[in-house]
């Protein structure tokens, strides 16, 4: 059962409240709430860094019959696991409070600096406090291909590429699930799609039916889902259907971490619960010379766009600026002849990434990749990491209904500020750059730290 740790709060005062000591008492604590309440508003709205009052979750009636737990997970160590993240919590909000735009944490690979994030600070103590804490479990249940296993060449590479991360087990991955703070459920939505769907059919429950099964067999096997209800467990997806998937099961989708590429709040992703994942199209399989563009006094096209009519929104997009034959804004349903995707990416100011059928585009990495700005269009998208990354930043939005304006809003940005922009760009590439082995604060450790984040707004009661 979930229930705000501030309740308390709420309650009235006892008639005493107002005796001369506890005036005194008053007086003492009362600047020091202040001054808390008072920074707390300094921190940009939508960020985690002002983190909410923890949700707590305790064992109720599940659906699904539950394992007892084992003598040698005593609630002792649940008790020391949420006592470190309690200090965690506490560390990353007193850094919170310093609002420099250069982290004043050491640290000798990188140094969090600069508009591109919230607060460089608070991210830094937070991703510092990850690596020495966070801990995560793979269930060991389930068979490849559709477990434990998926793709690293297509356009949902990221997601192929995340489970084999976890499976290799380098980096935060413990054999012990006593001692993790999250469990994570190694099914991959795009391999079932594969094996499961039926095409035409337009009806996913054979993958639904798969999932529930799934969970089914852990929570009989392990007590760690029903003592949560799913809430310390996340699933990651980059596939469409990834969040009609996790509807099956309730508390998946209501209670769990869902690590989503179609991160849409009108389909019910939860900012403050769920994860936005970055798309990337990896058409090789192949990581190296994927990043790089012409210099800004090269790029001689103001804004480009080239892909299939997928969704409404392309198809405003299309039909205001597809052959208009204006030399400034290039926008293709295909690619002509003779003409390259990727050297057009490279040598625009800006790259248009329209949502398709669903919000999510791998256009916006790519255009990062490209040293590209990005021009997010879309209804309801939540950027990756944008909890940690100020994507006004380093980036463009447009509104739907602006569609026709895009040449007036882009042109009305100035050079200076477009080379900022620009910039800035190159300086967030590391974030979404995918490494074989990963790198700190790659991709993979972004995504990551958005598990961990959403981890540190829960506390599991044994």
């Amino acid at each position: 059962m979930m229930e705000g740790n501030w309740s308390s709060m709420n309650q009235q005062p006892p008639l005493c409240f107002w005796s001369s000591s506890s005036l005194l008492f008053l007086l003492l604590v009362l600047p020091l709430i202040f001054i808390y309440l008072f920074s707390l508003s300094l921190v940009p709205e939508g960020s985690l860094f002002h983190l909410a009052p923890s949700a707590t979750w305790t064992s109720t009636t599940s659906p699904f019959p539950s394992a007892s737990a084992p003598s040698n997970y005593p609630d002792t160590r649940l008790e020391r696991l949420e006592a470190s993240l309690s200090r965690a919590r506490s560390s990353i909000a007193e850094a919170a409070l310093i609002r420099n735009l250069t982290s004043v944490h050491e640290d000798p690979d990188f140094v969090p600096r600069g508009p591109i994030y919230r607060n460089p600070n608070a991210f830094h103590r937070s991703y510092l406090e990850m690596e020495k804490l966070f801990k995560i479990y793979v269930y060991e249940e389930g068979e490849p291909p559709m477990f434990h296993n998926g793709p690293c060449k297509s356009i949902y590479s990221t997601e192929g590429m995340f489970i084999n991360e976890m499976e290799k087990g380098n980096v935060y991955r413990t054999l012990d699930p006593g001692e993790a703070a999250v469990y994570f459920l190694p099914f991959s939505v795009v391999m079932m799609v594969q094996y499961l769907y039926e095409p035409g059919s337009h009806e996913i429950n054979a993958i639904g039916r798969a999932v529930i099964d799934y969970i089914d067999i852990v929570a009989r096997k392990h007590p760690f889902w029903n003592r949560s209800q799913g809430a310390d467990h996340f699933m990651l997806s980059c596939h469409d259907w990834g969040p009609r998937t996790s509807s099956y099961v309730h508390g998946l989708s209501k209670n769990s971490i869902r690590v989503l590429c179609n991160a849409n709040t009108s389909e019910g992703f939860t900012p403050s619960k769920d994860a936005s994942f970055p798309e990337i199209h990896l058409r090789t399989g192949k990581l190296l010379g994927l990043t790089g563009g012409l210099s800004p006094s090269q790029r001689t096209v103001l804004a480009f766009f080239a892909g299939r009519l997928h969704g409404h929104i392309r198809s405003l997009l299309l039909s205001h600026w597809k052959g208009r034959n204006d030399p400034d804004v290039l926008v293709y349903e295909q690619v002509p002849s003779g003409m390259s995707y990727d050297s057009m990416l490279r040598k625009s100011r800006f790259c248009l990434c329209p949502s398709g059928y669903e919000v999510a585009s791998p256009r916006v990495v790519e255009a990062i990749y490209a040293e590209c700005v990005p021009v997010l269009i879309s209804d309801g998208y939540v950027p990756p990491f944008s909890d940690v990354l100020n994507w006004r930043a380093f980036s463009v939005q447009v509104a739907t209904e602006d569609i026709p304006r895009i040449k007036e809003i882009l042109s009305g940005i100035s050079q200076r500020q477009y080379l900022r922009m620009q910039r800035r760009v190159r300086q967030v590439q590391r974030h979404f750059v995918l490494n074989s082995p990963t790198r700190r604060f790659d991709v993979f450790h972004m995504t990551i730290h958005s598990v961990w984040l959403r981890r540190l707004n829960v506390r599991i009661q044994g």
